[in-house]
This record gives C-alpha cells, structure tokens and sequence, in this order.
C-alpha cells in the first residue's frame, strides 16, 4: 500500500487538493495530509521548504481540517492528519477529535508527541473513533516497542532510519531485521517512511512491510517540473511506486 504525503497548503491549498487527488487516481491506498508548522523537528529540507511556503501563504490548522473534508467528499481511502503537538494542543484535544470525526479523518500522527505524555491525545482519540499512530524508530529499545506497540491503534509508522525526512539512495542497513521486530511486537499493519524514494525501495519492502510512505520524492518532482506538469509527473511517481508495491 502506498501513502504519500501532500503537504497542504503547498503551493497553494487548491494545488495541494488537486495533487490528493491525482495521488489516489494513481493508485495511492491512503494519505497522509501534512499540517505546516514552524519548528517540524522530524523534517528535512524538502518538507521543510514546502510547509514555510505553506505557512507564508497563511495555511492554518482549520484550514487543513477543512481541506481534508474536501478531499472525504470525493475519496474513500483512508485519511491521516500529521502535523505537531503545538496546533493540537491550543486547539485542545477534545475540539480537535470532534473536528478531525466531522471532517472524516481517520487518524493522527503526531512526531514530537513522546507515547509517554500521548494518553489524554489517545483518550480523545478513541472516544471519536480516530487512530493515533505512533512512530517506532530503529534505534526504539524492545521493551519499549512492546509498550508502544500495545497502545497503537490503525497502523504503526515504522521510521526507516536514524534521521530527517528527505531522498536517499539506498534503504538504511539493518531496516528489515527492525520491521522483524515490530512484527513481533504487533500484528498492526507496518507502514515505513523517511528515505523511501523509489520504487526499488518499494519492491524491497515487499513481503516486509504493509505500506510504504513517500513524501519528498513528490515534492522533488513537484518543484522540478514545469508549472504545467507539476502535479501529472508527482503523481507519475505515486504511479511507479504503486506498481512496484504490486507484490504486497
């Protein structure tokens, strides 16, 4: 299954919208839908680029929430909020959940927000029928993979590497033997991110993960093209990927 990223409000909220969809026409299985912060401590240059655009453009959290509502009423896969704890937590939880439900999101994920103080989010969370997700890295120690694992709801985002988002050549060494890991830990569906870029990548992980998230190697491709193409060849690559993810 593939994911990509569409970081709302990049370049504009009506291109970001436009690109969703071209995503799930592809072939994507689910999307992550990017809220623009300040400080996106998880992101490398190229998310980071697209967000500040989006910031300076005056893309808010509402707004977000409203353009994921646009893309609910004309798409059935599943819809996955990221953004950071700050937005969510001036919202307050229970407003933000009620909002996420009405808007047909299906779940969250948050990177800066420890499992450990994560509690009241994942209350609220259940309470409206959303999946907080977490993020397992490779460097997570078992014993605390067990514990976040048990608390995981949808999927959990397997962290490929030791690092930012951003394209690499070559998965990072040792990604497989981690993915065991978190099989042993959970029978939830394993999506992996940061550095998937290809569809070499993909047809790697095939048999050894659930689903692969992408997000700089569309914006890349996005910021490289012809305004004209812009979304056609971003979406080209969704298109690749899917293919590749075939034997899954």
């Amino acid at each position: 299954m593939i994911a990509p990223y569409v970081a709302l409000g990049y370049p504009d909220m009506t291109t970001s919208i436009e690109l969703a969809m071209a995503y799930i026409d592809e072939g994507a299985g689910m999307l992550e839908l990017g809220v623009p912060f300040s400080d996106p401590i998880a992101d490398g240059p190229t998310i980071q680029r697209a967000t500040q655009q989006a910031l300076r453009t005056g893309t808010t959290l509402s707004a977000c929430i409203d353009a994921a509502a646009t893309i609910r009423s004309s798409a059935e896969v599943p819809l996955v909020l990221m953004g950071y704890a700050n937005p969510f937590v001036r919202r307050g939880y229970e407003q933000l959940t009620a909002d996420l439900q009405t808007a047909g999101i299906d779940g969250l994920i948050v990177p800066d927000l420890l499992p450990e103080v994560s509690h009241d989010l994942g209350a609220a969370c259940e309470a409206r029928g959303l999946d907080l997700v977490p993020l397992i890295a490779p460097t997570t120690p078992d014993e605390r993979l067990s514990r976040i694992a048990k608390r995981a709801r949808g999927f959990v985002y397997c962290v490929s590497l030791t690092g930012v988002t951003g394209r690499r050549k070559d998965l990072q060494a040792g990604l497989l033997p981690f993915l065991q890991r978190v099989r042993q830990a959970t029978p939830l569906p394993r999506a992996v991110g940061f550095g998937v870029s290809t569809p070499a990548h993909v047809s790697e992980l095939c048999g050894q993960s659930e689903g692969v998230i992408m997000a700089s190697a569309l914006i890349d491709a996005f910021e490289t093209s012809p305004p004209s193409k812009r979304v056609a060849n971003a979406a080209a690559i969704v298109r690749s990927m899917a293919a590749a993810s075939a034997c899954q």
